[in-house]
């Protein structure tokens, strides 16, 4: 009888894992906001899209949405002009729209792009102004506690998703790479949180699963021990306790509002950590916040 190796057992009981996985997501949409760390990381750029098209392979249909702050950032610095945030967004003048538009909807969504195709896949990038995906309108942002209304400029929020053109792509087995930037009656182009995009094209298609990248490893404790199995009613006393606080509470309400219209899950994964997209649904411990509705 041959002696396996650790590691080789390792591998096999890994792929063995996958198969029901593979099985039970066949031919299911899967939405992943693509940010952070894994944009900037060259390995974990590549990794990704590796992942992505592994995801495509085996049968299921993965639908990417990517930010793109740190990019837009450093174009903005070359040509002078200073970023200026209000409660964590950017303020989003005329012309910094253009720097917005030429960042998220060329430079970026290009380089995902190719990324995916030179890992065999098959990738089409497009912006929410395409084929009118997103609808946007004007966000109107209080400042608390005066309920102050602050114009952001050029920075709106999701009125309507029209699926057409992703359901379009999707039967010609693309991968659709999406630039947040929806278009509003008024004719300008708004930039929008592609956390808040991802949720809504999830919700619009009814997908299987949310999955959403950061810098951290999901939701923490007050321990800094990972919470994951999470409904509404638990999420609720984490925010009354205050556990859910600051910058992941945005996350949070994002993923509690797609798992209450239509999404099966949503996921909190580290983007930092190589193949996390992989680990999170093919794997039983998974690597993240996991989120249902259970209502």
């Amino acid at each position: 009888m041959l002696n396996m190796s650790d590691n080789t057992h390792n591998i096999a009981s890994v792929l063995t894992e996958s198969l029901p996985y593979i099985q039970k997501f066949q031919d299911k949409t899967i939405v992943i906001k693509y940010g952070g760390n894994a944009m900037v990381d060259k390995a974990l750029k590549s990794s990704f899209a590796r992942d992505i098209v592994l995801m495509k392979s085996v049968g299921m249909n993965p639908i990417v949405v990517h930010g793109g702050g740190p990019q837009i950032g450093k174009i903005l610095e070359k040509i002078g002009k200073q970023s200026q945030f209000i409660d964590g967004m950017r303020v989003t003048d005329a012309e910094t729209m253009d720097v917005v538009e030429m960042v998220l909807g060329g430079l970026v969504n290009k380089e995902i792009v190719n990324l995916i195709h030179q890992h065999g896949g098959h990738s089409i990038g497009l912006t929410g102004k395409d084929g009118s995906l997103i609808s946007a309108k004007k966000l109107k942002h209080d400042i608390k506690p005066t309920s102050e209304i602050i114009d952001l400029g050029h920075v709106g929020e999701v009125d309507k998703i029209d699926t057409s053109v992703i359901n379009l792509l999707l039967k010609g087995d693309f991968i659709p790479v999406i630039a947040p930037i929806g278009v509003g009656k008024d004719g300008f182009s708004y930039n929008i949180n592609a956390d808040l995009v991802a949720g809504a094209i999830a919700q619009a298609l009814n997908a299987e699963k949310l999955i959403l990248l950061t810098n951290t490893s999901g939701l923490l404790d007050a321990n800094d021990e990972l919470l994951t199995g999470l409904d509404a009613n638990i999420i609720d006393g984490l925010i009354e306790d205050g556990t859910i606080h600051s910058g992941m509470l945005p996350k949070i309400n994002c993923a509690l509002s797609a798992v209450k219209n239509g999404v099966k899950s949503t996921h909190i994964i580290d983007g930092r950590v190589a193949h996390a997209v992989l680990l999170e649904v093919f794997t039983d411990s998974g690597v993240g916040t996991l989120i249902t509705c259970n209502e």
